[in-house]
Formats: C-alpha cells, structure tokens, sequence
C-alpha cells in the first residue's frame, strides 16, 4: 500500500485491483478520521498506518458511499477499534441490503445492519462538519453518495463523484453508475467550494480542479447523456 501526504492534515493511502483504489486518513485535534474504507486486504495496512502516524486514536470512520470497495475493510477495522461508521441516511438502505442499488436486480448487504449511523444534520437537513471534514450530498453514482471538504487545507475528497487521468477530471465508471446525470449536475459541488486540490478513489489528484469543470460537464454530456 502506498502512502502519501496530499496536505497537512490528510493522507492518502493507495492500493491496486486493476485500478487504483484510494482511502484517506484525516487528522485534527481530536485524532483521526478515516474516509472510506476500500477493500478489505487494506485493513492491516490501514491500521498499522494510523498507529505509526502518532496523531491520536481513530475516532470514526466516513463513508462517501457503500459500494464494496469503499467498505471492505470496514468490519475488521471496527472489530479492532470499535469506532462509529456513518454515512449518509439516503445510502444506509441501499449499503445494508434493505434495498437494491439504482441498476441492480436485487438487494445485498455490504455492511453489518446497524453497524453505521447517519451523518450528523441540522435541523434543515443540511449535513454538520464531522472530524474537521465537511460533507456535501453529491447523488448519482449512488443515491447517498457524498463528497467531504477540508475546508483548511482546501482539499476535496470526492469520492466517486469523479475519476481522473493525468491530472483532469474524468466521468465515474459508467456501469457501477447509477444515474450519469445526476452525477454530472452533483459536480458542481466543485464550482461551489472551489477546492485546491481533488482527490478521486480511483484515480490521481487534480489540482484546481475548478479549471477543468466546464470541460468535464461538455463531454461527459456529449458521450453519456442523451
């Protein structure tokens, strides 16, 4: 597993299954939060990194989504620690096996029935920052997805809002998307918070990433959304 520091106070730890799949850890005051938890050979990995980081315990685990290779290592890591997993209250249905995902023919749990909680909300419904990370629904690749801000550091984790190749932004992989669509409108989560850097589970960083919107939303238009 590959590990990096993508800004001050998040890491990025990479594994490979045909493509790369990334995670991330995220440090603040409190200790550690990580952000998503890909497959389950990274638990190890994942484990021994935030001891060796030294920044604290692990406090909890997010998820911006709960396809199998961004809750693998849930279990073991929760099992070792015992921290709390939340996720957005539209996806928990859908990861839990209560309900087939936008595509699918049947319903299939990826996680443990009330092993996660919902993302804290005000009384608006407007999600609250959690662990120094602020998230931000962005539906499409799946009902619940959601992006998180790290609004100091100026650092979006994304998620599978997008992919990437060579620095730009590309569309998430189309057969493991639910609605095209509606992923390209949640992109505009980017012009919103104009972010200095994207990360993307599959895929490499883009910075400013802003820049590259525009083309983004043409052709990913143009060749998926009729």
């Amino acid at each position: 597993m590959k590990i990096r520091q993508i800004s001050e106070h998040v890491w990025s730890l990479r594994t490979w299954m045909l493509i790369p799949i990334h995670v991330w850890v995220v440090v603040d005051e409190e200790g550690v939060t990580l952000v998503d938890a890909g497959l389950s050979m990274m638990a190890k990995g994942i484990l021994k990194f935030i001891d060796q980081l030294e920044a604290g315990p692990l406090q909890r685990i997010v998820l911006t989504h709960g396809h199998s290779d961004h809750v693998g290592a849930v279990k073991k890591i929760v099992e070792a620690t015992r921290v709390p997993v939340y996720a957005h209250r539209i996806e928990i249905p859908y990861m839990e096996g209560d309900l087939p995902y936008p595509g699918r023919k049947k319903a299939t749990p990826l996680v443990a029935r009330q092993l996660s909680q919902a993302l804290p909300e005000d009384d608006q419904g407007k999600n609250l920052s959690i662990g120094g990370l602020t998230p931000y629904l962005t539906p499409g690749h799946s009902p619940g997805h959601v992006v998180y801000f790290h609004e100091e550091d100026g650092v979006l984790l994304a998620g599978d809002l997008f992919t990437s190749k060579k620095g730009k932004l590309y569309r998430p992989i189309p057969m493991f998307t639910a609605d095209m669509k509606e992923a390209v409108k949640s992109s505009s989560i980017v012009r919103k918070l104009q972010p200095k850097r994207l990360e993307v589970c599959h895929g490499d960083s883009v910075m400013l990433p802003t820049e590259h919107l525009d083309e983004y939303i043409q052709k990913t238009t143009d060749k998926y959304i009729k």
